[in-house]
C-alpha cells in the first residue's frame, strides 16, 4: 500500500487561488476607483465654484448644494479605501516608531470603542522601526480597533501587542512574503469570533456581517491593501466563540 500526503498541496492550493482572488479584485477596484475618483474631482470643484456663486440664494437653495458636497466627500472617501485595497493610494513611507505610534493611538481608540471596553497595551522591548506610512498605519488601527469594538456589544478587552519579527523562509512563502525582519502589530479581542467562511471573505471589498448601514465593508479590505502596498501581511486567527486576532506584519 502507498500512501501520499496531500494536506500540504491542498493548502498551498487554497492560499494561490486566494491570492488570485484578492489580486483580480484588486484590479477590478482599482480600475473602477481611479475612473471614478476623476469623475469626483469634476463633482467636488464644481460644487465648490458653484457654492461660491450662491451666497445670496435662498436657503434651500444652498442646502441643496452643501448636501451634494456632503455627498461628494463621502464618495471621496469611499474611493480612498478602494485606492488602498487596490494598493494605489499614495504613501508616504518613513522610519516609524511604532511602539510610540500605538501609545498616541490609545487616547483615540478609548474614546472610539467605550468604556465597556479595556484597552490593554503590549509593547514588545527593542522594537526595531517600521518603514511605513504612519497616518495611514494609524488608520489601519483604527480599523482593526472598530471591528474589534462591533465584535464586543456587551463590552470586553481589546488587546494591542507588538514585537520583532524575523520570518524564514519556509513560513514567508506559505504566507506570501519575503523572507526577512518585519514589525508584528497584533489587534485582538474577546469578541464573538467568527467562522472560516466568514474569515476568508473579511478583507473582500464590501464584505460584512454588520447590520445594514452600520459599515460600508471596507474597514479590513483598507487594511490589507495599505499592508501589501507597504510590502508587509495582514493575517486573521479567529474561532467562533473565542475572539479574533489581526496580525499586521510590516517591513522593518
Amino acid at each position: 500500500v502507498y500512501l501520499q500526503d496531500f494536506t500540504r498541496q491542498k493548502e498551498m492550493e487554497e492560499r494561490l487561488r486566494q491570492a488570485q482572488k484578492m489580486d483580480a479584485l484588486g484590479q477590478l477596484t482599482g480600475g473602477i476607483a481611479h475612473d471614478f475618483n476623476n469623475l469626483l474631482t469634476v463633482i467636488l470643484g464644481n460644487i465648490d465654484m458653484l457654492t461660491t456663486h450662491l451666497q445670496s440664494a435662498p436657503d434651500d437653495v444652498r442646502g441643496h448644494a452643501d448636501v451634494i458636497r456632503i455627498a461628494g466627500e463621502r464618495a471621496a472617501e469611499l474611493t480612498h479605501r478602494l485606492l488602498a485595497f487596490a494598493r494605489r493610494q499614495p504613501l508616504n513611507p518613513q522610519q516609524t516608531d511604532v511602539n510610540a505610534l500605538v501609545s498616541e493611538a490609545k487616547q483615540l481608540l478609548e474614546r472610539t470603542v467605550g468604556e465597556d471596553i479595556s484597552i490593554e497595551l503590549a509593547c514588545g522591548k527593542d522594537l526595531w522601526p517600521a518603514i511605513v506610512d504612519p497616518h495611514e498605519l494609524q488608520n489601519a488601527i483604527l480599523n482593526l480597533a472598530i471591528n474589534a469594538r462591533d465584535a464586543m456589544p456587551a463590552g470586553g478587552k481589546l488587546t494591542i501587542e507588538t514585537g520583532n519579527a524575523a520570518l524564514q523562509q519556509d513560513y514567508a512563502e506559505d504566507h506570501g512574503m519575503t523572507a526577512g525582519n518585519y514589525i508584528m502589530i497584533a489587534v485582538s479581542d474577546s469578541g464573538c469570533g467568527m467562522s472560516a467562511e466568514v474569515a476568508a471573505q473579511a478583507f473582500d471589498p464590501f464584505f460584512t456581517t454588520k447590520a445594514e448601514g452600520k459599515g460600508s465593508g471596507l474597514g479590513l479590505a483598507m487594511v490589507y491593501g495599505f499592508a501589501r502596498q507597504s510590502g508587509g501581511q495582514v493575517k486573521i486567527y479567529t474561532e467562533p466563540g473565542d475572539g479574533t486576532t489581526v496580525r499586521l506584519y510590516l517591513p522593518r
